[in-house]
């Protein structure tokens, strides 16, 4: 749609801004899948009309880097959470604008992303030579399916990570189905072609199994948490006064380690504070200091066992100071 017929890119492609102007079609919403089969990348840049939004790209290669502890990421990932102004804030263009997600129709799921550093397409008939090569994916430790207590455990961890950084991004979110419970497709990550269970809602694994059922619990709690927040999803790009980034030293590529706050107190809202840690190793992390007469509460820890890991009513205070944030999880707490 953004190429003439011989395949040159257009800036102003004519079907593009007959929709954008039309009385009818610039009124829904318009999203873009700002990339082709020939190499034309145009996350950020694509002609737009201030009412077209795009899948973002950048968002899901950067978050998913940064989760699974690769260094040189914190400033990408600061970025996309805080909405990819660096993509998007030009124009009327919106946080909105900006279509973040982890997981889409093709690729791994969320489960998979976890579970297997390679894709393993053999039953698409293609001798696995379909499908993408840069998954910016971590198997945690073993590929595939694992008795491992340790291994499992981290991979539904990250996958709870994965999930807050989504729900606390500005910009609009999207998710997968099967996300919410865990479902796999083995590690293939190209079964558009495929007429087989692992394609399907699953409802047998949702209800038959406890695991399943604690992490959409986790999952659908926290985009209700979300929805009800005036500091997640803002409609404009953040300023100043909304956020202060917790962080000294952005030029260490070897710090994993982000953390923030969202003042909610101009807005009438609860402000909240943010960690995610994606080092191997705890880290003693030294909490900004609560208003005069609040305290700090605990919404979110991706370390702790259902239903412990998330608390939409934020009923444990935070003791002290500081907050010990464990390997590869995230910390949400609520200022009250």
């Amino acid at each position: 749609l953004c190429r003439t017929p011989g395949g040159k890119p257009l800036q102003t492609p004519p079907l593009i801004g007959a929709i954008s102007k039309d009385p009818v079609l610039s009124k829904v919403k318009l999203i873009s899948e700002p990339w082709d089969c020939g190499g034309l990348y145009q996350v950020g840049s694509f002609p737009n009309w201030d009412v077209w939004a795009e899948w973002n790209g950048k968002y899901r290669d950067d978050v998913r880097r940064f989760i699974k502890g690769d260094p040189g990421m914190k400033t990408a990932f600061a970025t996309r959470l805080a909405g990819s102004a660096d993509l998007y804030n030009y124009n009327n263009r919106k946080p909105f604008h900006s279509v973040n997600f982890v997981i889409a129709h093709d690729g791994f799921t969320m489960n998979d992303l976890v579970s297997y550093n390679s894709k393993h397409n053999e039953d698409n008939g293609e001798e696995s030579r379909d499908g993408s090569n840069d998954n910016f994916s971590w198997n945690c430790g073993a590929e595939g399916d694992t008795s491992s207590d340790q291994i499992n455990q981290l991979r539904v961890r990250q996958r709870k990570n994965f999930h807050m950084a989504l729900m606390v991004s500005q910009g609009t979110p999207m998710v997968l189905m099967g996300d919410e419970y865990g479902r796999s497709t083995l590690g293939n990550n190209n079964t558009y072609g495929l007429d087989r269970r692992m394609n399907y809602f699953r409802w047998d694994q949702l209800e038959g199994e406890e695991a399943s059922r604690n992490f959409l619990r986790f999952y659908a709690g926290l985009i209700h948490y979300r929805r009800s927040s005036p500091l997640l999803g803002r409609s404009e790009f953040l300023r100043s006064r909304d956020i202060t980034w917790h962080e000294s030293n952005w030029g260490n590529e070897e710090s994993c380690f982000l953390s923030f706050t969202l003042h909610g107190g101009h807005l009438g809202a609860r402000s909240i504070y943010v960690a995610f840690n994606a080092h191997g190793y705890w880290v003693e992390n030294a909490l900004p200091k609560p208003a005069s007469g609040k305290r700090w509460h605990r919404v979110v820890d991706t370390n702790l066992a259902s239903p412990k890991d998330f608390d939409a009513e934020g009923v444990r205070a935070i003791e002290g100071s500081v907050y010990r944030v464990a390997p590869y999880s995230c910390l949400l707490l609520e200022e009250k």
